[in-house]
């Protein structure tokens, strides 16, 4: 991963950017505009990238940019079929990305929040939910006033102010913030229902509504 073009100064890859929460390493370089922290300069003038707004690198496909090729690289991954998911068909950009999706399917939690007990499928998610407990939000919009506990939810607030709608729809004209929600609006063209109820025939387009759903057997209430 490279910093800028022609650049040859490697940076850490984007997972260990974003989070880490089983390192225990000194990070005295600071981040002025969001408080993040780094092992070295060299790290730190990589991620201010991340503010500049400039992305070098683009994709042929979708037409999304990157400020690194390797993220470029990895990004062009999901394009193929290379780390296909066998229940639903999504494509990732490693195997690692494609290892945490299977815990959609699987129902696997292995990261446990030892404040409330509550359990998630990735050790990043995990770290931004401490955070509630915390109340500690340490990304900040350098354009207004708002504050945000995670990197991810902070660059998808950054649309809020560009307007940009990176993820397209390749079926309709929508475009959407997040890959997320494009993963969503996907299922109304194919019909997709992968998250299938373990205790009745049911299959649902979105986890949230299988969450639902299952209060029927569990007798939970809303």
């Amino acid at each position: 991963m490279f910093c800028t073009a022609g650049s040859s100064i490697e940076v850490e890859t984007e997972a260990d950017i974003m989070e880490h929460p089983h390192d225990d390493q000194t990070r005295p370089f600071l981040c002025t505009v969001c408080d993040k922290r780094f092992t070295s300069i060299k790290y730190l003038d990589c991620h201010k990238l991340t503010h500049s707004g400039n992305k070098f690198y683009s994709c042929t496909l979708c037409q999304k940019r990157f400020r690194h090729q390797q993220s470029l690289s990895k990004h062009m991954n999901a394009h193929s079929s290379k780390y296909k998911c066998t229940e639903c068909g999504k494509c990732f950009g490693s195997n690692h990305n494609l290892r945490q999706h299977r815990r959609v399917h699987t129902g696997e939690k292995p990261f446990e929040c030892s404040v409330c007990s509550k359990r998630f499928t990735e050790a990043g998610h995990l770290v931004g939910h401490s955070r509630i407990h915390s109340r500690t939000k340490p990304y900040k919009c350098h354009i207004c006033d708002k504050a945000f506990s995670t990197s991810g939810y902070l660059n998808g607030h950054m649309r809020v102010h560009t307007g940009v709608k990176p993820y397209k729809c390749s079926m309709c004209d929508r475009a959407f913030r997040f890959s997320g929600n494009l993963n969503v609006h996907m299922r109304v063209h194919t019909g997709d229902k992968p998250y299938k109820c373990p205790m009745c025939d049911k299959a649902f387009s979105q986890s949230g509504d299988l969450n639902k759903h299952m209060r029927v057997h569990t007798r939970e209430k809303p």
